[in-house]
């Protein structure tokens, strides 16, 4: 069963550098999105865009979602007279979102019982990884779904390696993020205490990433979005917020205690003020507390 065309529902910083690299790598993109603002820029990404949701759900041979809220998910994929209604092929949904895998399970076997599929995708690399096709993607869902919708997962990703069944996907991506809402912190406690004792924060971090104590975050955030202080990753603090808060969530329904990940929460949480939901994520690793404490 080819695809040809790939309905693209979510078109932001993620879902609009996703559906302009689909369109580049030559497959038909319809897109839509609530706001209207976002037409243009899809539109002269070769994208062409509809006017309703169900339009796109009833004309895609696959589906790729990228929303911010699970809710918003399970709001397309049962959108009256959508997907659930189209019985002229199967359909494969490759969800991009950050959701909880409880939610993913449940809205794959109701689309299942349609005849369609889901894959959760989650994502990592930023809006240049969803423009450039290099995105790291955790795929979980039935093999023979990851098969069929495997075109469309290569053409957006550099790696995208099926993690399991559906739901994996959405745990390798909360475990990801918890560890960056957690590395974000610490490692701007380590620069600031650098800087205290008496050395720059520049000259640490140089070491630290030839050290066994680099991350990501000192490898490639700090330099390239605290360092220059330009904060403008395109990840927002209340997106890592609510990923730090379906983790914690998780680990509840699982029954582990996770003390330091639940100190890590409080510590976004308790930040809102100086670093509000709307603001760049990579603010946390400058954050200084006027108080004297995180």
């Amino acid at each position: 069963m080819t695809i040809a065309t790939v309905g693209v529902v979510g078109l932001g910083n993620m879902g609009l550098g996703m559906a302009a690299t689909l369109a580049r790598k030559g497959f038909t993109v319809l897109g839509y999105d609530l706001s209207p603002v976002r037409r243009p820029a899809a539109e002269a990404a070769g994208v062409t865009t509809l006017n309703t949701l169900n339009e796109v759900l009833q004309a895609a041979d696959a589906l790729v979602f990228s929303l911010p809220l699970a809710r918003d998910v399970e709001a397309v994929v049962t959108a009256e007279g959508g997907l659930l209604s189209r019985t002229d092929r199967k359909v494969v949904v490759v969800d991009t979102s950050t959701s909880d895998p409880g939610t993913t399970r449940r809205l794959a076997e109701r689309l299942a019982a349609a005849g369609h599929a889901l894959l959760d995708a989650p994502v990592s690399g930023g809006p240049s990884g969803a423009a450039e096709g290099t995105l790291t993607m955790m795929v979980g869902g039935a093999e023979a779904d990851y098969a069929l919708a495997r075109p469309v997962l290569e053409a957006m990703s550099a790696r995208a390696p099926h993690v399991g069944p559906s739901g994996a996907g959405n745990i390798v991506k909360l475990v990801n993020n918890l560890l960056v809402a957690a590395h974000l912190v610490t490692t701007g406690e380590a620069l600031r205490l650098s800087e205290a004792a008496g050395l720059s924060a520049d000259e640490a971090v140089k070491v630290v990433n030839t050290a066994t104590g680099r991350s990501a975050i000192s490898e490639v955030m700090v330099p390239r979005w605290v360092q220059s202080g330009t904060f403008d990753s395109g990840f927002s603090a209340g997106l890592m917020r609510k990923d730090v808060r379906l983790a914690l969530e998780l680990a509840a329904e699982c029954g582990i205690d996770l003390p330091l990940s639940a100190e890590v929460k409080r510590i976004w949480q308790a930040t809102q003020d100086a670093i509000p939901d709307t603001a760049d994520f990579t603010r946390m690793a400058d954050y200084r507390d006027p108080k004297g404490a995180h």
